[in-house]
This record gives structure tokens, C-alpha cells and sequence, in this order.
């Protein structure tokens, strides 16, 4: 009995009917038209603020779908100095080989969008994500199609819940081969549909050993960027992902099998996107509100640790501000820690919080939010 939409007759001919998706491209497209409208009307520094949360929140995020966890401040380091964003509000946090691997390949996604998706990229990419031939403990085919049969399982051992087979891999070269021929030649009626059916296809044949998720979130991320024809990114697919991880997986899942409904996975990613879009704007008012605070501070001199803290406390920080806390996150020593934040106190950037209690915090001076 045939129970994957691989195994139907007319796979991969995805068919599906544009009438269901109207009302959820035209409320797509509105608020994609809403955001890219404020955009054109901000700065430099509030762009390239919005662009280098998106690429960074993308990496670390896809990761995180997959329960890879990646250090935020290095990831935005580095996409920072690979973008030419450096400012002095961005400490220089090394990265690993791993996290160095899904930076490249989030980049040459987005900024090489225009650039043919091919076999020997697709390796290049997954030779990227996993730079030691192994995916934890286990050796797996680096840089190639896997020649092991390719199972979706959760739960423990003995009690495993299959939740999807993919293609064998006898089948995987060929169906690879029809899926790469689409992507450059096939034309649907709406790119951002396109995008949708990409990620679905991509991730019903799960032609690797190992990072299938993050690969086909790379090649949707592409995709997006030629319907937007723009390699700035200002949103986030993964990001949206993750909170929604459940539904993206019973989304996946339904589809996939025999009678799954396209239309159901496309209304959702559709929605998906739109979500996407509607957390930018939030993250935009956030950044003017960020421009103006720093506009306030184009004449005070600062040095790299203040900027760095600043920065924190704008984009939100965790718990209170002390001493200890400042020295941990410059890695400097406590009495350097106590002249940065003595110094910032005599300029009116700082002040000591009202509040008290057994250890001495600091907040931004409330005439500095204004």
C-alpha cells in the first residue's frame, strides 16, 4: 500500500489550486508591501541594523530547529565583518569551524541568489555543515547523496514513531536531478509559491545523511531572495520556523503523504512568511528606536566595551546590570568594569537603578530613552 506522496504516479507533479491561496498571497502581499515601504524611508545604519539581525537569526536559528545551539554574539560578529557592517558596538567573538560552515552557506545563499543551484553547490554546502565528516559521533557521507535508507523517527528506542520514508537511495541522483532542472527553469505564477514548493520537495527527498533542514532552508531562503530580487534580507524564514516548530513539522508530514494536500502546506508556509514579515516591522520600530538613542551619543566619546554593553541593554538584556556582569561579558577585570560604567554615569548615559538591594545595578538614564 503506497503511503508517501514519492510514491504517487504523477510525483513530483505537485498540482495544487491557486483560488485557495488568493486571500493569503493578497494578505502576504500587502504586508510585505507595508514593510519595504517603511524601509525605503530609513537610513543606512537602520537597514543595515535590520539586515544583520536576519542573516544572523537565520543561521542560528536553523540550526536551533535542529537542536544545534550557536552563540548569537559570535554568529553576529562574524556576519557582521562578512557583510562589512563592523561597528564598534559589535565585540570580535570568534567562531568555530562548524558555525564558520553555516555562516557560508546562509551567505552564498542570500548573496549569491542569482547564481544556479547545482549539484557540486549543494555539496559544497553540505561539506560546509559538517567540516570533520561526522555528524556527532557518526561518520556520514560528507559532500555527496547518501546510499543509506533515509527514515523521519521520533521517540525512544523501541517505541519510535516513523514519521516519514523518503525516497531509497537508488532513486535519490534522479530525483535530485529533476528537482535542480525545476528550480532553474520552471516557472510558477508566483515566486513566493515557488519558494514554498522548493523547501516541501527538497525536504520529501532528503538526498543527505545529515542536514536536510538546514540545507532546504538555505535553498528557500534563495528562493526568496529571487522573488525579492534582493540580496538584503530583512525577515526571517527559520526564525518564524522554530516558533511555529511544531506546525512546521505537522505541516511537512501531512503533506508528505500519499494524499497529502499541497494547498495545505502552501497556505501555511504562505502564512508562515507573512508572520515573518509582521515580527520585522516590530524589530524596525525596535531599530529607529536604537538610531535615535546612538544619534543622542554621536559626540560622546566611548570606547569598544561601552559601546558593546549600550548595545545589549538597547536590544534587550537579561536580568540587571552590574559590575560582574560587565567585566564577564568584556572579559576585562572588575576595576576596568567600574571605571566604563563610572565614566558612562558622569556623561548621563548611565545611572544607578533605584532599586537597590545586595548587589549595585546600572539602567540608561531615562532622559536618554526620550
Amino acid at each position: 500500500m503506497k503511503k508517501y506522496i514519492h510514491e504517487t504516479p504523477k510525483w513530483p507533479d505537485m498540482k495544487y489550486d491557486e483560488n485557495v491561496l488568493h486571500d493569503y498571497l493578497i494578505k502576504f502581499y500587502q504586508t510585505h508591501g507595508r514593510l519595504h515601504g517603511k524601509l525605503d524611508v530609513l537610513g543606512f545604519d537602520v537597514k543595515n541594523y535590520l539586515i544583520l539581525s536576519a542573516v544572523s537569526d537565520e543561521v542560528v536559528d536553523s540550526s536551533e530547529i535542529e537542536g544545534e545551539t550557536l552563540n548569537r554574539s559570535s554568529v553576529r560578529s562574524s556576519v557582521a565583518k562578512r557583510l562589512g557592517l563592523e561597528n564598534a558596538g559589535i565585540a570580535d567573538i570568534r567562531t568555530d569551524h562548524y558555525t564558520e560552515g553555516v555562516i557560508d552557506m546562509a551567505l552564498d545563499a542570500t548573496q549569491n541568489y542569482k547564481e544556479k543551484i547545482t549539484e557540486d553547490r549543494l555539496f559544497g554546502w553540505h561539506a560546509a555543515l559538517f567540516p570533520l565528516g561526522r555528524s556527532g559521533i557518526r561518520n556520514i557521507n560528507v559532500g555527496s547523496y547518501r546510499i543509506n535508507e533515509m527514515s523521519i523517527i521520533s521517540g525512544p528506542l523501541g517505541r519510535e514513531k516513523i514519521h516519514y520514508i523518503a525516497p531509497s537511495s537508488e532513486r535519490v541522483p534522479i530525483e535530485m536531478q529533476k528537482f535542480l532542472l525545476w528550480l532553474e527553469e520552471n516557472h510558477e505564477s508566483d515566486p513566493y509559491i515557488k519558494a514554498g514548493i522548493t523547501h516541501f520537495w527538497f525536504e520529501s527527498i532528503h538526498p543527505f545523511d545529515d542536514g536536510n533542514g538546514r540545507i532546504g532552508r538555505a535553498i528557500a531562503d534563495l528562493m526568496l531572495a529571487r522573488a525579492d530580487d534582493s540580496s538584503q534580507r530583512f525577515y526571517s524564514l527559520s526564525s518564524q520556523f522554530l516558533k511555529e516548530r511544531n506546525d512546521y513539522y505537522n505541516k511537512l508530514e501531512t503533506a508528505q503523504r500519499y494524499n497529502g494536500q499541497i494547498e495545505r502546506w502552501l497556505i501555511w508556509f504562505i502564512g508562515c512568511l507573512t508572520r515573518a514579515l509582521e515580527t520585522s516591522e516590530k524589530k524596525l520600530e525596535k531599530a529607529k528606536y536604537k538610531a535615535m538613542f546612538f544619534e543622542q551619543l554621536r559626540n560622546t566619546h566611548m570606547n569598544q566595551r561601552q559601546n558593546y554593553i549600550l548595545n545589549r541593554l538597547i536590544e534587550g538584556f537579561e536580568g540587571k546590570l552590574t559590575t560582574a556582569k560587565w567585566a564577564k561579558l568584556n572579559k576585562c577585570s572588575h576595576d576596568t568594569a567600574l571605571r566604563d560604567i563610572d565614566d558612562l554615569i558622569n556623561k548621563g548615559v548611565l545611572r544607578r537603578s533605584s532599586e537597590g538591594g545586595r548587589s549595585t545595578s546600572y539602567e540608561i538614564c531615562g532622559i536618554m530613552l526620550l
